[in-house]
Formats: C-alpha cells, structure tokens, sequence
C-alpha cells in the first residue's frame, strides 16, 4: 500500500497532499460499523431505520396510488426471503436475476434475496435475448425473478419465477409459516451484480459488496444528522420526510441505490413504471414530492415546458442530478425559472457502487458545472494518462478513486471469483489495480477548493438519457451488414436527451443503402435506448496509425456538417 500523508500534510482548502500526490475527501468521516461485524447491506438499512418504524409509506405506485407502509414492507420482505430460502432453496452467494420495469414488487424482491445472503443481479428489462445470455453467462443466476412481458426472452435453460403468478404468490406466502434461519453473511460477500457497459462495447458485471453499500449509506445517514443539525442552529425547522420520486430505473446502480437509502433513511419512494415527463409532473403535485433524481435532459425539459409551469411544484426541494455531465447554461436557466429548487450534482459509477462524488448545501449547489466534493472515505488521483503522473490542483488526467465504496479489485478476483467484473479477471485487473485504486476513465481536474469536474469521458460512451451506449457495440453490429465495409459511432449533442449514438457509414461500392436502412439494421438488435439515430455516410473512417478511431475528428466533422446546412 502508498504510504500516508503525512501529519498536516492534506491541504484543508483542495484536500490535496503534496507528499503522496493524492486528494482526500474534505467530509467529514461517516462512522462505518467494524467490517468485521456479520451483516448484509439489508439488515443494515433495517437497522438503521427510526423505531417505533415510520407512519408513512416505504412505496407508493405512482400510476395507481397504491402505497406500501412500511411494517407491510418488512413483512414481505421477511415473507418473501422464506420462500427464497425454503421453496426455492436459494443459499448465500446464489445469484438470481431481477428483471423488471420500476414496480412496488422489486424492491421487496431486492431486499428479501440480499436479506439471505443470495445476490441480486438486476437487469433492463427493455434488452435483447442476445443481451440477456451475455448476462446469464456472466453472472451465472440460479434463477431468474422477471415481469411477465420480460420472460420469453430469457434463456429457456433457466429458471424463471414469473413476478405475480402463481408460484410467486407461494413464494411470497410461504416466509410467513417458514421464515428463513438467520444467516451469518459477511460485509465482503457480494451482494449485487450490477450490469455495466465497457469501452468495448462487451457489457460488464460489477459486483458490490454489503460492504460498498453499507458505506454509501452511512454517508447519507450522517449527511441527514448534519443538515438536520445545522438546521436546527439556524433557528429553521428540521427538513419535511423525503419522499423521492423515481422515473430512473431500479436496474441503475443510481435508481438501485436510491431506493437502498429511501428505505433506510425512513423515505417514500414513488416508483414509476416507465418514465413519462408529464406523468411525472403530476406525480411530484399529487404525491407532494421533495426529491427528484433526474439526469441533465429532465431540466431541458422543464425548463422548456409549459405544463411544469401550471403545476403545483412547490413541494419539490431538490433535484438531484446524475448520470451525465450537467452544463452551467442549462443549469443557470433552471435556476432562473424555478429559484426555489436546489440543483445537487453527483458523480459516480457501478462500480463506485454510484457513489463518489457530490455537491452539499446550497453554496456549493451554485458550483454550476462541477460534480461536487469526493464523498466521505474517499481518495483520489488524477494521472497523466500518457506517463502515469500524478497530477495537482488545477491539471487534467484521468480520475483515479479509492475507498470503502469500490468494487474489490484484482487480489479478491482471484481469491473470491466473485469480486470485480464477474468472469473477466483481464478487464478486473485493467479496472482496478492491487493498491484498490479504480480507473474511472474519465478525463477530470480538481480545481482549488476540492471541487470536481468532468472534462471528458477517455471511456467514448455516448450517454442518452443517462443510459450508457458503448460506440464500440454498435460498431461490430454495423459492420456486421453487407453493404458496410467500415463504421463509426459518436456521441452527437443533443439538448433533450444529452447525446444521441451518430453513425458515420462507409458503403460497398455500388450500394443504395440509407440512412433509414442504417438505423433500422440496429434498432433490431438492440434495446431502444442504444438505436443509432443519425445517420452520415463517408468515404473513410479516419485512424491512428494503431487502428484507433479517431473520434474526436468525427465530432468535429459532424458539427461542421450542421454549421455549412445553416
């Protein structure tokens, strides 16, 4: 291990240590139970919720209103764990796939398997059969726990327990007569497998641990005592419950997350089923909503949108903002239009399991343009990713990251199998190196005050909607057609969705083919969010001398295309 910085070393205004080249998180320390202790991120979140248990509801359908209290909620979760456990057999370490739209049933689901040790693997239900057996390779489920209209894609070699059928009303009955035998489940046992997207267009599978998510929710445990805190030295009165509205899906590390800390922290979580702008306009009025986790293009949206100005929004306090970079134009126009509402910025990843970053309170919510401050525990690095320097205050370089809320690297892989990128030890040790440092892959510089920001992303993933698209998937499926002899995949900018995936086509000499002909070819083939939705055909894709595509030229080329239109 790097040796510590040394007594007075940590710059109190950046958090940077010279001596080490490393910066510290300026938080103040979440107090995180002994690793030691037995516990599953489950248990720890019921432990730490308010006793006698809160009187408002844990889960709220939006579409419907039907609510979940929360003595209901733990007695299905306790319900649900005995079938798991004594019907289905499921034993700690047993991975079982969840894939469904954002309904009530899934995070009973989520909290009943990582209740008993077993590992929650949550997939998008809108992906392909192709992409589902990539999945099931990867992470090998015993069983799969899925939404009706999901099941006929999933391997037929695997069991699938249909969400509302039959056999799952058993299964969620049968805890009540046989409740599952206490488990002594370590912190460093996996609790999820989380599907992640690489640069090589191969989808990943992270697994966190109890440990990881235990941590994330002891910063927000602290996080709340200190702004209650300070709220009460203000003289104001101590913040409304929060009740989190979700149009983000429960697959995300982000929504995944989010729902983790909504219920340990006492909260209503308001689950949407599909996202809908309008639909959840009138949510936030008639749920009287306080907490929005959106990404940039939902503010594009409000900012642009004349129903949100008739609402009654005046419940809403935060919009918490993640899952791409939020610029200072769009956030000053915000802020112009609904003043009353905090804009808090965050930055993570799966495998910082969607933690690393933020911005808290209100001064440092006006830092437009920046992620925030690392979260409690946490270091960091920026390095030259040319020479591998560590850089300071105010220089460039990818962002490196360390801490209790990281995907276990290498040396776990190999003990364990089951830490890292589920089987793929190769992209597992290019991740995260034996001192526990994570790559990020994303070009960022800390500036002065310790505040983060986002330059670039050395990954090329295109984000739309928050989703990430690898262009390198799309590539090989591009190049797949006959008619195409080279392919390349750019983000292009788009206002309302943040980047939409542009393809740049190289015909067959002799071909008629179009650019609709294009985009059908893809939308076949994969889920809707990764549809290529532009269209240019070239005489050439240019490369280094290496082969690498050279996207930045792409880019360039592709807003010079629209500038000479105009």
């Amino acid at each position: 291990m790097a040796e510590p910085c040394p007594p007075g070393g940590i710059d109190p205004r950046s958090g940077f240590c010279a001596a080490t080249r490393t910066f510290h998180s300026l938080r103040p320390s979440a107090e995180l139970p002994p690793d030691s202790l037995p516990a599953t991120a489950a248990a720890y979140a019921f432990s730490i919720l308010s006793s006698p248990l809160p009187d408002r509801p844990a889960l709220v359908d939006a579409a419907t209103g039907i609510a979940v209290s929360y003595p209901s909620f733990l007695a299905a979760v306790r319900s649900l764990a005995g079938g798991l456990w004594s019907v289905l057999g499921l034993r700690p370490g047993d991975v079982a796939l969840v894939v469904s739209p954002s309904r009530i049933d899934v995070p009973i689901i989520d909290f009943a398997l990582m209740s008993i040790g077993a590992v929650v693997s949550p997939a998008n239900p809108a992906s392909t059969a192709e992409e589902y057996a990539h999945m099931v390779a990867l992470s090998r489920p015993v069983v799969a726990l899925v939404a009706p209209e999901v099941a006929a894609k999933l391997p037929r070699n695997l069991r699938c327990v249909v969400i509302g059928s039959d056999e799952y009303k058993g299964l969620s009955s049968a805890g009540g007569a046989a409740p599952p035998p206490p488990v002594a489940v370590k912190q460093s046992d996996t609790a999820a497998v989380l599907y992640s997207s690489g640069t090589t267009g191969r989808i990943k599978a992270a697994a966190v641990s109890h440990r990881n998510l235990i941590a994330v929710l002891c910063a927000h445990r602290d996080n709340r005592a200190i702004a209650d805190k300070e709220a009460a030295e203000a003289g104001q009165e101590p913040l409304p419950p929060t009740v989190t509205l979700f149009p983000l899906p429960l697959f995300h590390v982000f929504g995944f997350m989010m729902v983790l800390r909504s219920v340990a922290m006492g909260e209503t979580a308001v689950l949407m089923d599909r996202f809908d702008f309008i639909a959840a306009l009138r949510a936030i009025e008639r749920y009287r909503v306080t907490l929005l986790p959106a990404a940039p293009p939902v503010l594009v949206a409000m900012i642009k949108s004349e129903e949100a100005r008739r609402r009654d929004l005046s419940s809403l306090i935060v919009i918490g903002i993640g899952g791409a970079p939020l610029g200072r134009e769009v956030a000053e126009r915000f802020a112009a239009i609904f003043p009353n509402i905090e804009l808090v910025q965050g930055y993570g990843l799966t495998e910082t399991s969607g933690s690393a970053a933020s911005t808290v309170g209100p001064d440092e919510c006006k830092a437009y343009g920046s992620v925030g401050k690392l979260a409690s525990h946490l270091e960091a690095k920026i390095v030259n990713p040319s020479t591998g320097e560590a850089l300071g205050p105010g220089q460039r370089g990818e962002l490196w990251v360390r801490g209790p809320v990281v995907m276990k690297g290498k040396r776990a892989f190999l003990i364990l199998k089951q830490h890292g990128y589920v089987g793929d030890y190769e992209a597992t040790a290019a991740t995260v190196d034996s001192e526990g440092w994570l790559k990020t892959g994303d070009l960022c510089y800390f500036n002065e005050d310790g505040f983060l920001y986002i330059v670039d992303r050395l990954k090329e993933l295109i984000k739309y909607k928050g989703y990430q698209v690898p262009p390198a998937e799309l590539e090989h499926i591009l190049n797949s057609h006959p008619d195409i002899i080279d392919a390349a995949v750019i983000p292009y900018p788009d206002e309302d969705v943040g980047q939409v995936p542009m393809a740049f086509i190289v015909r067959k000499p002799g071909s008629n083919l179009t650019e609709q002909q294009v985009m059908d070819f893809v939308a076949k083939q994969v889920a809707p969010y990764k549809k290529v939705r532009r269209v240019a055909f070239v005489s050439a894709i240019p490369k280094s001398p290496a082969g690498k595509i050279l996207r930045r030229e792409l880019v360039e080329q592709a807003v010079s295309m629209v500038t000479s239109k105009l």
